[in-house]
């Protein structure tokens, strides 16, 4: 064992993380029990929290599942149902209390019956597309984007390409074979956690291609890049 884990062991705590505001940085891709759904949730019930590592492990946060034990109004206790991956200061069977807006998702008991869902379910928007990493790193906005015949699925892959294709710069400026500006393959709701002012044309078909008008700020159609022939 390195002399950090021993330290952990010895000297380390933990905190239950609060997920708001982290949901609220990440609208898109960060989706949080709805309110009906925290109220509801009863001894039995297998719910995932955010711990958080002090001093710190290898990673930020470890998500777990803790087994509610015992509910009272906002407080709540239960046992860590998870074997850590880098928080030696904690174990599986240990006694865990957090709130109830601690939870980021739940597993129901099945011998109960369960709240129905939210009335109006938001929608995923985990597809994959090609962003300019100025968008993502939240130095630049949206400019230009366009629709092509998604690219097959990889070996892998958890979810299919959208076709959608965003720079930050006018057309012919975005190269994904030379990386010219750098560029990532990642989820719709990354980017729209970045900016999200073209959400509107997120089911636009394929062939579609939209610039952001200099005096207006509005994305109105333009031309598809033309590929350059070998």
């Amino acid at each position: 064992m390195t002399l950090r884990r021993q330290f952990q062991r010895w000297f380390g705590r933990y905190e239950i993380s609060d997920p708001r505001p982290i949901a609220a940085d990440a609208p898109y891709t960060f989706e949080l029990p709805s309110e009906n759904e925290l109220l509801a949730v009863a001894p039995g019930d297998l719910v995932k929290l955010l711990f958080r590592s002090i001093p710190a492990g290898e990673w930020e946060r470890e998500r777990m599942w803790v087994i509610v034990t015992d509910t009272d109004g906002v407080r709540m206790t239960g046992t860590l149902d998870n074997e850590p991956a880098d928080m030696p200061q904690l174990k599986a069977g240990d006694r865990i209390r957090f709130d109830r807006g601690h939870i980021i998702d739940i597993s129901w008991n099945e011998d109960r019956a369960t709240p129905p869902p939210p009335a109006s379910a938001s929608r995923d928007y985990w597809d994959r597309c090609f962003v300019d990493n100025a968008i993502l790193d939240g130095q630049r906005q949206v400019e230009f984007l366009y629709r092509e015949e998604p690219d097959p699925p990889r070996e892998g892959d958890k979810f299919p390409d959208s076709g959608w294709r965003i720079e930050s710069d006018p057309p012919d400026a975005f190269d994904v074979d030379s990386g010219n500006p750098p560029f990532s393959y990642v989820a719709l709701g990354a980017v729209l956690n970045r900016d999200d002012s073209w959400l509107h044309l997120i089911d636009e078909p394929v062939g579609s291609a939209f610039e952001r008008d200099p005096g207006t700020g509005l994305f109105v159609p333009a031309e598809m890049p033309v590929e350059d022939s070998e």
